[in-house]
């Protein structure tokens, strides 16, 4: 068996009157994400890290934001196609480690419902992927709540 490890990051600016869109689920909140697609930073940092790993570039090469194709895009189709491009070179999923750096809203309470929704789209065991999450004690971008960022460590294999 070969297993290679990639990481993902990925952040975006965030804006009142935008949706708010975390790990595949819609989250009610005041502010959203300025995106192309839905703005999913969880769901973007993990399909790098899955493209990095199977050294297949990034997902602006294989979902450029200047596409009409995936303008306003799901970001849970763009998981499933990255899923389907690794699968092409022998890869599966072996797990996923990932952190979301958010001031506000708390989403420690949604955190198994992201599992869940992940883990059903990438058709993995929900105990493969963990999901943690917290603040930058009001420091930056994310602590003035002007964004969101996420990382993911991923393991692949063959």
């Amino acid at each position: 068996m070969k297993i290679r490890v990639g990481f993902g990051y990925d952040v975006h600016q965030l804006a009142e009157g935008e949706e708010f869109w975390l790990g595949g689920i819609k989250i009610e909140h005041k502010k959203g994400c300025i995106a192309h697609s839905d703005g999913d930073v969880l769901i973007h940092a993990i399909c790098d890290a899955l493209l990095g790993a199977a050294n297949m570039r990034d997902i602006g090469y294989h979902f450029p934001d200047n596409s009409e194709d995936f303008k306003g895009i799901d970001s849970k189709i763009l998981l499933k196609k990255t899923i389907s491009i690794i699968a092409e070179k022998g890869y599966k999923v072996g797990n996923i480690d990932s952190t979301i750096a958010l001031q506000k809203p708390k989403i420690k309470p949604l955190i198994p419902h992201m599992q869940e929704t992940l883990a059903n789209v990438m058709n993995i065991d929900i105990d493969d992927i963990a999901i943690k999450a917290t603040t930058t004690e009001k420091l930056g971008f994310v602590g003035t709540e002007d964004g969101i960022s996420a990382y993911a460590t991923v393991l692949i294999e063959k």
